[in-house]
This record gives structure tokens, sequence and C-alpha cells, in this order.
């Protein structure tokens, strides 16, 4: 497997144990003030859809935008993705070397991965740079050179489920003007898993299957247990997950999993492994007798889609559907 996938994948794990950090107190600019106060976007104007807007993201940084972004540098795929979908993909002027949705990105300008190229990012004088609530504390020292150099950063909350997507969304709308695309999207969004729900509500209790989620293959190889995006997308398609009783992003050995005994496996590794995943599980020791291997129950998957906090969660719940009762939802 590349390490751009393992590195992705770990950077997700283990921003999730410094969030409690993102608190720490910004240094004062002189546009730029902070506010103890963290928790959700706050606004000192009664009309949300004038500028200028002053708000409070839920790191308590506050930024003033003195009129509508023009030109908009998102720091993470996700924010990218929901930038697009809201109509605002020609202000977006440059994204990370992550970034590969929607297809335009791809001749954008690139302002680094994990770390931001802070001189890149200046000379290109955005409006407003899309930052991320989890990677504040990792590139303190980076964001405060920006902030110096007078440039807008929010920080957009760390969606860690579906409803926690949405208010990212909203979030993403206000700080841009784009509020009613925004609402929009949420509510297709939403309609687009209500029709998923209601097709899985007809399975019935015997038919029901346990899923296993592999991020990552061996030598680490690591799940999403409870409190994850694949959890609540298992949930959604009314099937168990197989890790349910592991808590968020989890390193598991490969006995662990043939005890688990899956009904399917699913990889998100296929794209970057120089092997084919489905013969990598099919191959390990012991795992001839798992119910997923048996019955031919394995598939790679767009990780993509399951794992960003973006418009395509709606796809990638559907592909899941697909994949786990193709007699139910294949279309």
């Amino acid at each position: 497997m590349k390490k751009h996938h393992v590195f992705k994948w770990l950077f997700i794990i283990g921003i999730l144990s410094l969030l409690f950090l993102v608190g720490c107190s910004d240094n004062d600019a002189s546009e730029h003030t902070n506010d103890e106060t963290s928790g959700e976007t706050t606004e000192q104007r009664e009309d949300s859809g004038n500028f200028p807007l002053q708000l409070t993201d839920s790191t308590g940084h506050t930024v003033t935008i003195d009129k509508k972004p023009e030109k908009i540098i998102p720091l993470i795929p996700s924010n990218t993705e929901i930038l697009f979908a809201l109509g605002l993909g020609e202000k977006v002027i440059a994204v990370t070397e992550n970034d590969n949705y929607p297809e335009e990105v791809l001749e954008l300008e690139k302002v680094g991965d994990a770390q931001i190229n802070v001189e890149k990012i200046i000379s290109l004088e955005p409006d407003l740079v899309l930052a991320h609530e989890s990677g504040k504390n990792m590139a303190f020292d980076a964001f405060e050179q920006l902030i110096d150099a007078g440039i807008n950063v929010y920080f957009v909350s760390d969606a860690q489920s579906i409803e926690e997507t949405f208010a990212s969304i909203e979030e993403i709308g206000k700080v841009t003007g784009a509020e009613e695309e925004a609402q929009q999207l949420v509510e297709e969004m939403k309609k687009g898993f209500e029709e998923i729900s209601a097709i899985a509500e007809q399975i019935p209790e015997n038919e029901r299957k346990s899923v296993f989620f592999e991020i990552s293959g061996e030598p680490e190889i690591y799940t999403g247990g409870a409190g994850t995006f694949f959890n609540e997308l298992i949930e959604l398609i009314n099937a168990k997950n197989a890790a349910g009783s592991l808590e968020g992003w989890a390193k598991i050995d490969p006995e662990a999993i043939v005890d688990l005994n899956p009904d399917v496996i699913i990889t998100l590794y296929g794209e970057f492994s120089t092997e084919d995943p489905v013969e990598q599980v099919k191959n390990r020791d012991g795992f001839g007798d798992v119910n997923a291997v048996k019955n031919g129950q394995i598939f790679d998957l767009d990780d993509d889609i399951v794992s960003r906090p973006g418009p395509r969660l709606v796809d990638g719940a559907k592909a899941l559907a697909n994949l786990v009762y193709p007699e139910y939802f294949n279309e």
C-alpha cells in the first residue's frame, strides 16, 4: 500500500486525539480577535446574508469578513467538495495536493498537503482560507502567519457524523454568502438518506448482515468502530457493524477479524495498493472460514465517498447499500 493512503488515515486517526487542544488561544492580530467561547458559529449581525460579517468559529477564533469572498482556498478536500456543490467552484483559486474531486481541482494551484505552503497562499492573495478545526493546533504557526498577513482564516468545524456534516455545510454557506444554496444542499442530502433508509427498513431482521470496514490492510489494519461515519452508514442501510464494539478508529489484528466473522468485508485502499485487496484478504491465514470469504462478499470501495464529510456521503451510502444488499438496492 502506498504511503499516501497510510499517512492519510493515520493523520485522521491522530488528529482525533488532539481535538481537546484546538481551543488553545490564538495570538492577537489587528483585524482578528479571539473569543474564549468555543462551539457553533456565532454572528453579530441580524441579517446573515449581508457583509461585512463578524464570525466566531468553533475554535474560538473571530474573523471579520468585509465583503463576499471571491478568492477562496480550502485546505481540506471535504471543504473543497462542499464549495463546488454550493456553486462556488469558480471562486476556488487553489487546493491541496490531496484534492481530487471534482475534476476541475486537478488544474488548480496546489498549496501543500497536511503541511500548507504559507508563502504560496499569501502570494495568491485569497479573500478567505477555509481551514479545518482539527488541523489548527497542528499547524498553529502557519495559520498565525496567514492571519498576520491580513488573510481571513476560518476554521470549519470537525464533522464526525452526518448531522455534523449538515452543520459544516451550513457553516461554509454562511461564511461564503451562500446560505440559501447550503440549505438546499442539506435538504437534498437529507432526502437522499431518507430514500435509502426507506428501502433499508424493508430488510427483515433475519437477513441483516454484519459489515467490516477495512480502512488499511496489513501490516496495520484499521477499522471504524462506534462513533465513526462508517458505523453510521452501516446502520443507515440496516446492517450491523462487525466492529461496533470498538470505539472510533481502531487498530485490529487479523485474528480478531476472524473471530468477528463478518458477512461482508469492505476494503478502502484498492486505489493505493499494488495488490488486489480482495485477494489480500482472501489469502490471509484463517480467513477461509470467514463468511465474507466463503460467500465471495469482499468488495473494494472508493474511500473518499464514505470518509469525506461532504455532499458525496449520500453516494457513499448508496454504493455501500448496493454492495451489501444488491437484491434491495441494485439499480
